[in-house]
């Protein structure tokens, strides 16, 4: 067994860095996520996921696309400046604060994953996604609204899935997107009402 699989209690690292609920709570999530793994469909949709948020590129081009489809440029624009914010805040910023090391460097080898310069807690990925929910939230109706987030749900358990990111990384940084989407939504609305 390679150092990309091992069981999450078996001295990968990052383990006991933020007490032994979270990592009881990590194993479980990755004992969970274990039973997926190796599924065709579950590791094409994950894996494919992972990589398309990468930089938030999923959430780039969900703001184009509907912003042509709107005829809103307006709000194009605003949410690439938002997300670039929310981003450097969390990358060079709040991840700074916690240092926490990936259960892999990079994923599990059965979905190899792009390899991160940023430590695991929160998840970038995940932050990023809830954000961006949250702003495109404040623009659309409910529909669209529950789309985004459900959206947003399978980028952050991707990097779960793939072991680029512990559970509680991942729970972490929804948190994050939550309380940087309050503000977004806010600057979304009087920037592109």
């Amino acid at each position: 067994m390679s150092d990309q699989a091992l069981p999450l209690d078996a001295g990968v690292p990052g383990q006991s860095h933020l007490g032994p609920q979270i990592d009881t709570f990590d194993r479980r999530v990755d004992e969970l996520l274990e039973h997926l793994r190796g599924h065709p469909l579950a590791d094409f949709v994950f894996t494919n996921t992972t990589h398309v948020a990468d930089f938030s590129m999923i959430w780039h081009a969900i703001g184009i696309a509907r912003g042509l489809s709107k005829r809103r440029p307006d709000q194009v624009i605003v949410l690439a400046a938002l997300l670039g914010a929310e981003s450097l805040i969390v990358n060079q910023g709040i991840k700074r604060l916690f240092r926490r090391e990936r259960p892999t460097t990079t994923g599990d080898d059965r979905m190899p994953v792009r390899r991160p310069s940023t430590s695991s807690f929160p998840s970038g990925h995940a932050s990023s996604a809830v954000f961006a929910a949250m702003v495109l939230s404040a623009w659309d109706g409910p529909w669209s609204s529950m789309l985004w987030f459900k959206i947003a749900a399978v980028v952050g358990i991707s990097r779960a899935y793939v072991r680029i990111h512990h559970g509680s990384d991942v729970i972490g940084g929804a948190v994050v997107g939550v309380l940087l989407g309050l503000i977004g939504r806010r600057i979304a609305r009087r920037l592109a009402p």
